[in-house]
């Protein structure tokens, strides 16, 4: 993924790239899962993206987000609504297999769009924050991190590592 701005050079920004990059390799899984109609296979899969999103989505919204938001209120706003959307399909894997039979495309249009998300992050939201946040913006998204760790360390909040 992006790789010209330095931006990954700071550790906020570096772990939440490598989530980007574990979900993106989850999202290709759930492509090959759908070809096979493998259903369950596509809910596990949902159940992992949705355990790599949740504090992923923390630190965003409750670290860099918000010293964000002034100056980038629209695009903040829509990001958070992707956010919601994102969440909402996969949380209906939550449970066990969905049996809606629309289920699997509406979770590869959220998929989809989460790619698409993932790219404005990445080319959009991470440069600008690195040439805007201030050393106490980036100690506040360190202390949500902290607070809730990352599912591919297990660091932090008790959480697991992924298999």
């Amino acid at each position: 993924m992006c790789e010209y701005c330095g931006c990954q050079a700071l550790a906020t920004i570096d772990e939440l790239t490598r989530e980007h990059d574990f979900v993106v390799g989850l999202i290709s899984d759930v492509r090959g899962a759908r070809a096979d109609a493998d259903i369950p296979r596509m809910a596990e899969l949902a159940r992992q993206i949705a355990a790599v999103l949740g504090p992923h989505t923390e630190v965003e919204e409750h670290g860099l987000f918000p010293a964000l938001a002034d100056d980038f209120p629209d695009h903040i706003a829509v990001l958070e609504a992707e956010h919601r959307r994102v969440e909402a399909v996969l949380g209906e894997a939550s449970p066990g297999t969905p049996t809606d039979p629309a289920w699997p495309a509406r979770l590869a249009e959220a998929l989809q769009m989460l790619r698409e998300h993932i790219l404005k992050e990445q080319d959009g939201v991470f440069p600008a924050a690195l040439a805007s946040l201030e050393v106490a913006d980036w100690e506040k998204a360190e202390a949500v991190r902290n607070r809730v760790g990352s599912m591919l360390t297990g660091s932090g909040g008790g959480r697991p590592r992924l298999p």
